[in-house]
């Protein structure tokens, strides 16, 4: 099971999804807004995405761990805006043996944050910046022109 969603993410409901008395481990993971990021305080959140094709990125994934792990995946990603301490992602998967889970868990979240088509923007005291990778791209307004930047503007 792989989603989108614009609802706050039960962790313990999804971690209910690979529950089963076949396995000997469920490993989870949870990422969730922080106060401060590269050393700038944050406020909160927001995540954009291709919807449609981020769930189905999304199950590709799980697809690919339940092929190479004996392990059964359930992962969710919220999109919009989050405040400090919400969750933004989250990741559950069940397995006979941790190590399997673990391997699976890591290789899902990895993959989330490389190919799936989502884009975050933080909120701080000194602006909104939008995250790629470990950099930030300040949030330019059209009617904002910086002469020779050919970063385009927001519309």
């Amino acid at each position: 099971m792989s989603k989108i969603t614009r609802e706050p993410i039960d962790v313990i409901e999804l971690s209910s999804r690979v529950e089963m008395e076949t396995n000997g481990a469920v490993v989870s993971f949870v990422g969730q807004v922080r106060n401060h990021s590269r050393g700038q305080d944050v406020i909160g959140l927001e995540y954009e995405g291709y919807e449609e094709m981020a769930e189905k990125v999304m199950e590709r994934i799980a697809d690919e761990a339940t092929s190479r792990w004996p392990v059964q995946v359930a992962m969710q990603h919220r999109l919009g805006k989050m405040q400090v301490g919400e969750v933004t992602v989250a990741i559950a998967v069940g397995s006979p043996h941790r190590d399997e889970a673990f391997e699976a868990c890591r290789f899902c979240i990895e993959a989330i944050k490389s190919e799936v088509p989502i884009w975050k923007k933080e909120f701080g005291s000194d602006g909104s910046y939008w995250i790629e990778g470990e950099n930030r791209t300040p949030i330019r307004l059209q009617s904002e022109s910086v002469e020779g930047n050919d970063v385009p503007a927001v519309p």
